[in-house]
């Protein structure tokens, strides 16, 4: 194997039963993707979507931390401070067509998700047929808390989730461990890290239709994820109509955490994230999960692309990445007033 083989981000093969393997090797960046790992993912899926000797694609992560902790937003912050529009839109466009792809994939497209999974890791894994977490699986989409919001088709699946569970992911940040992602419709399968390997094997082995080889392998988990009742009560939308206003569904959330008696300290807990995300940031998640409600995917990743493109320029996100990622002060200070998102979706 050549050097540049052995140093690329992403490795693809196809294994001699017919599954085709991605497997993720960045692990000094937790697999966060950039854009090279985006286009290299989205040639093999293309080469192998026609392909016959292809029947199911597998992808894995060579770091023992994380599956992918999301999209290389540092990169996307530097673009929009130096005012390089056309390389935030590069970086979107690609990125959210690739999350098209494995969501319309005619193939089994099984993720083996042992760490990490967030923000564009999510968008690789959850679009696709099936999603396998261990106990050491960390789902989130944590965007508010950099001043951007859910994205990678977000606005569509949150919104689908049950009990609220979406709106309470997509505002807050929260993170959802291996039994409860399954448990809330995030994952599909949850099994032990031990079993990793076995089923990796048994999955390549088999080479075309996953079902069987995930059913066995699968372990039991909770009817509804932790919190549930408590989610449900302060995370419900209300009915959608002309009447709805992101900006009172968030202060709506706001009074049913601050009224919340069933669960009074996770409603603490829970309104701490909030006081800590952008104010825009909430009002345009909000937003776009009323939009995303009611439809189709390629809608969703329209809207968030134009909206991912504006966002790129505004203080609050320059502001956000600094605070979390480059200086990681975690104090960020945020300045774009709540309702101003809104005259730009």
């Amino acid at each position: 194997m050549s050097q540049a083989a052995q140093q690329a981000p992403v490795r693809a093969r196809i294994h001699p039963g017919g599954t085709g393997v991605i497997e993720l090797t960045r692990p000094a960046a937790l697999n966060a993707l950039d854009l090279a790992m985006v286009r290299l993912m989205t040639d093999a899926l293309t080469r192998w979507r026609d392909d016959p000797a292809v029947r199911s694609v597998l992808v894995v992560s060579a770091s023992p931390r994380a599956f992918c902790a999301g999209g290389d937003i540092v990169a996307v912050r530097a673009a929009g401070t130096a005012g390089d529009d056309a390389a935030v839109r590069t970086y979107f466009t690609a990125e959210y067509g690739l999350d098209a792809l494995i969501a319309r994939y005619p193939k089994p497209y099984t993720a083996l998700i042992d760490g990490f999974a967030m923000g564009g890791g999510l968008g690789i894994s959850v679009h696709g047929s099936a999603r396998v977490v261990t106990e050491r699986a960390v789902l989130a989409m944590p965007e508010t808390a950099i001043g951007f919001f859910p994205d990678i088709g977000a606005s569509h699946f949150l919104p689908r989730l049950p009990g609220g569970y979406g709106w309470y992911l997509g505002l807050t940040g929260a993170r959802t461990a291996g039994a409860d992602a399954v448990a809330c419709g995030l994952a599909t399968h949850h099994l032990p890290s031990a079993d990793l390997p076995a089923l990796r094997d048994a999955l390549t082995a088999q080479g075309g239709e996953p079902d069987a080889v995930l059913r066995r392998f699968a372990r039991p988990v909770p009817a509804r994820p932790a919190h549930a009742a408590a989610v449900e009560r302060c995370f419900t939308p209300g009915e959608p109509g002309a009447g709805a206003d992101p900006v009172r569904d968030v202060a709506a959330v706001r009074a049913r955490l601050a009224a919340e008696s069933g669960e009074p300290r996770w409603a603490e807990e829970t309104l701490a994230l909030l006081d800590a995300a952008s104010p825009a940031s909430l009002v345009a998640t909000a937003a776009l999960l009323r939009a995303g409600a009611d439809a189709a995917l390629e809608e969703c990743l329209a809207r968030e692309l134009e909206l991912a493109c504006r966002t790129a320029r505004t203080a609050d996100f320059h502001e956000g990445v600094r605070a979390a990622l480059v200086d990681k002060d975690r104090r960020p200070v945020w300045s774009t007033p709540a309702e101003s998102v809104l005259s730009n979706m």
